[in-house]
């Protein structure tokens, strides 16, 4: 990774400080897909979880270990052997490994730890050394690097590298840094530490004053070689910087940025759209790269010049990211090999089951809407996968609305293989079926997120509805699109059950963190 000096490495940690994100929490499988995508789509270092934290993130990042192909596979550890230990056991089985031990080192962490200059400085010591001793491939970071004393910093960053540290990460955990000042801090720590020519430099930037990614494209520029990044920017407070956005900054100006990266662009769209969904954030409209209007134009002299020259309102082309170039292109008379081949290009390659399930979907809407968009397909593939996700299913539901309240809803729900039925009212059409769930599964799951957005436009749009629900410490997301929206409402709450009757399940009714992800902050 040293060898080409242009070559920036891109680390991605959607699964560790990405969800950290309050609500992102994946399930398992969900894991396992997103790593498999960011594998496939050329991430060189998948930062696959934080061992510790719960035996289910043990399970997952050592069984994304297993299955990489290509990617180094990387886990989170405190300065502590006990964290080390446990990181190894989960990485080890990876093709290529990885031990990311860190401390923080601005005063205001070492009066949290109780840790004087010199004590902390022992301590970076013996946990590099000890991680290097089980790995060689041993990543220390420096949290809340930004805050730290020169001196002090530039003295931790020299014995990390001299116990054995090959990446030296400097992360700007709470966004307080500035791009000019990014860039500065690795220069000047490649220029006055010993032997830092001989190991990669990172940079980790949160976006909390809106710079993740000037900060992080300004550290490269003073030398770092690895930028560390989520899909969608997601991650804590404001979250960090964009995998999107870093990646098509380098390759659209790359006469500026002459670095090249092992990313398959045309994959972004793709994997935005899935972690989108998994973790129950929707990505603005106006976002850079994957939001909704990022290729669109409305007004008369863009789309004027749009028809004349593409190049004269779009500096890159929405193939370059995975975006098909039409909206309009399926009807009530396509038939399945049509859609087949029409999700492929929108990268989803559907098994013969799952296909057929989409396909009765999608003649149902196509009977109820005149036209569908390719936002209606995404909505219908990812509505179709999250209801395989539990023993509850929506069979029917009537809601009867007037003008006074309360309002009521009559609902058959699946448990297992026995429908029920109940009736209940509640305080609009909504609150009336979520009762009406409540009445045959009771629960006692506190509502945290209701969320509504229209897929595509016009009175006949289909509304993808966002659930997100906590109960005991856990917290379950659910998505559901129909053009309904109280029937997307009424499937979004129970596939949230769904997923939160599947964790109770692997932790025993306990809180799915055991550690609180707090503690794994960069």
């Amino acid at each position: 990774m040293t060898s080409d000096k242009n070559r920036v490495v891109i680390f991605d940690t959607t699964l560790r400080d990405g969800e950290q994100s309050p609500g992102a929490t994946m399930s398992h499988a969900e894991k396992l897909e997103i790593a498999a995508l960011l594998d496939e789509m050329g991430v060189d270092i998948i930062e696959a979880g934080f061992p510790i934290a719960s035996e289910g993130d043990f399970a997952a990042v050592s069984e994304i270990a297993k299955n990489a192909k290509n990617a180094v596979i990387c886990g989170l550890a405190r300065a502590n052997f006990k964290d080390i230990d446990r990181c190894w056991e989960a990485v080890k089985h990876a093709k290529y490994p990885r031990i990311h031990t860190f401390i923080g080192t601005s005063p205001l962490h070492r009066e949290m730890h109780d840790l004087d200059q010199d004590a902390m400085a022992q301590r970076v010591h013996d946990c590099v050394t000890h991680a290097r001793n089980l790995c060689d491939n041993v990543q220390w970071s420096s949290m809340d690097a930004t805050r730290t004393e020169w001196e002090f910093l530039k003295r931790t960053v020299d014995i990390a590298i001299k116990a054995g540290a090959t990446t030296i990460n400097i992360p700007d955990t709470v966004g307080y840094t500035a791009p000019v000042e990014s860039a500065d801090l690795i220069r000047r720590l490649i220029a006055e530490v010993e032997g830092a020519g001989d190991v990669v430099f990172a940079t980790h930037c949160h976006n909390d004053l809106g710079m993740a990614t000037a900060n992080s494209l300004a550290a490269v520029e003073g030398g770092a070689r690895q930028i560390e990044c989520t899909i969608n920017g997601l991650g804590e407070r404001a979250g960090n910087t964009a995998l999107e956005e870093v990646v098509m900054a380098m390759k659209v100006r790359n006469d500026i940025m002459p670095w090249q990266t092992g990313i398959d662009t045309t994959k972004i769209m793709h994997i935005s759209r899935r972690v989108s969904t998994v973790s129950g954030f929707n990505v603005q409209p106006n976002k850079a790269i994957v939001g909704k209007n990022a290729f669109a134009h409305e007004s008369g002299i863009h789309q004027d010049g749009m028809l004349k020259n593409a190049e004269t309102f779009e500096i890159m082309r929405p193939a370059d990211v995975g975006l098909s170039e039409t909206n309009i292109v399926m009807g009530k008379h396509s038939g399945r090999a049509a859609l087949r081949s029409k999700l492929k290009n929108l990268g989803y390659d559907l098994g013969e089951n799952q296909l057929n399930d989409v396909f009765v979907r999608y003649k149902a809407l196509a009977d109820r809407k005149k036209e569908v968009f390719d936002e209606d397909l995404i909505a219908l593939v990812t509505d179709a996968g999250a209801d395989g996700e539990g023993h509850l299913e929506v069979r029917f539901l009537r809601v009867i609305c007037g003008t006074e309240a309360p309002q009521s809803a009559d609902i058959t729900l699946r448990v297992g293989d026995t429908d029920h039925q109940a009736t209940a009212q509640g305080d609009g059409p909504v609150d009336a079926a979520f009762n009406a769930v409540k009445a045959i599964f009771p629960n006692d799951a506190v509502l945290q997120l209701y969320q509504v957005s229209a897929v595509t436009e016009g009175m006949d749009a289909q509304a993808t509805v966002t659930v997100r629900i906590e109960e005991a410490g856990m917290i379950a997301t659910g998505q559901s699109a129909d053009t309904d929206t109280v029937v997307a409402s009424a499937r979004a709450y129970v596939n949230a059950l769904n997923r939160l009757v599947m964790r109770r399940g692997k932790t025993g009714g306990g809180d799915v963190r055991e550690i609180s992800y707090k503690d794994a902050g960069e």
